[in-house]
């Protein structure tokens, strides 16, 4: 579509602007940081873990940035909402959004064997946490009058596609996703100086992303637990992967994340809605989705998307 809808906003001028970051403390979220900071911003690390919050915010000082954290459950409005009366109280202001908090559920394979916990916890973070954050900031944000922009950190598994033994995670994706259209949509009507766009991590360079998402439930709270079955939180599933593949004379190669921040940076800077590094194996999973919908066929496209992540996942073995 192009036209009078394609561009709204744009913020241009980053300097001495301030950036709040949900799951900030490490990742992708911690890159953002790294990123912004080296733009003039001065940003507001925001994570459940109380060392995270720490660790980040002292490194980051010592490389003269600036930058204060606040330890913070998305999960809980009133703590997001004290999120940003402690943004507004240390700058003053907040002109850029990241909700970036997320949690993989631990949750494999058939839907009808998950936990209801699995369910819980993950909606509660994945997308109450998107929820809250937007309840939490973006009426001050509309109210500065500035220009501004809100980033929804969302996946391909869901927002996208799914894949299908991962039922809980792209489902709190796939949600994410409409809720960011909804937003972007709103505020267009509005003719608010306040932009949205979804962030698929992605980078340019071929590789595997090391975040949290790897080390599913490392933080679980007791609420959330799983009465009756086994544990699955707490392993290391990124360490699983990268043994399956050098056994198999795959080795992996990582990429950096600080790409996903540059990535991240250029689409809000450009007011881009779909922020990531376009690859023909997106777009043809796109388009396999979209055919299936327009022709009313059963999406057979999940089953060949399924075998691919299983070879990889095996090293390629039968």
């Amino acid at each position: 579509m192009t036209g009078a809808y394609d561009k709204g906003s744009t913020m241009k001028d980053f300097a001495g602007k301030v950036a709040v970051i949900t799951g900030g403390g490490q990742g992708i979220g911690r890159a953002l940081a790294e990123r912004f900071t080296s733009e003039g911003m001065s940003v507001v690390i925001a994570d459940v873990v109380p060392d995270l919050v720490e660790k980040t915010t002292r490194e980051l000082r010592a490389e003269g940035r600036e930058v204060t954290g606040v330890v913070t459950d998305v999960t809980s409005l009133e703590s997001v909402e004290a999120l940003r009366d402690a943004a507004l109280a240390a700058y003053g202001a907040v002109h850029v959004l990241c909700n970036n908090a997320g949690i993989g559920s631990g949750s494999e394979g058939a839907i009808w064997e998950h936990h209801v916990n699995d369910w819980r916890w993950s909606f509660d973070v994945n997308v109450m946490g998107v929820v809250n954050g937007i309840n939490a900031f973006v009426p001050t944000m509309l109210a500065q009058d500035v220009e501004g922009h809100v980033v929804n950190t969302t996946s391909g598994n869901g927002g996208f596609t799914p894949l299908i033994n991962s039922a809980v995670y792209a489902t709190t994706k796939a949600a994410v996703t409409t809720i960011t259209e909804c937003l972007w949509g709103q505020l267009r009507e509005a003719g608010a100086k306040v932009g949205a766009s979804l962030l698929y991590p992605s980078t340019r360079t071929k590789g595997v992303l090391d975040t949290g998402i790897w080390r599913p439930g490392a933080n679980r709270p007791d609420r959330y637990d799983r009465p009756g079955a086994p544990p699955k939180e707490g392993r290391d599933s990124l360490g699983l992967f990268k043994s399956r593949m050098e056994s198999a004379g795959l080795p992996v190669v990582f990429a950096p994340l600080s790409e996903v921040a540059a990535i991240c940076f250029e689409g809000i800077r450009d007011d881009v809605f779909w922020i990531t590094a376009p690859s023909e194996e997106q777009q043809a999973k796109i388009r396999a989705r979209a055919d299936s919908q327009i022709a009313m066929s059963a999406p057979a496209y999940l089953l060949e998307a399924n075998m691919m992540t299983a070879k990889a996942q095996t090293g390629g073995a039968e």
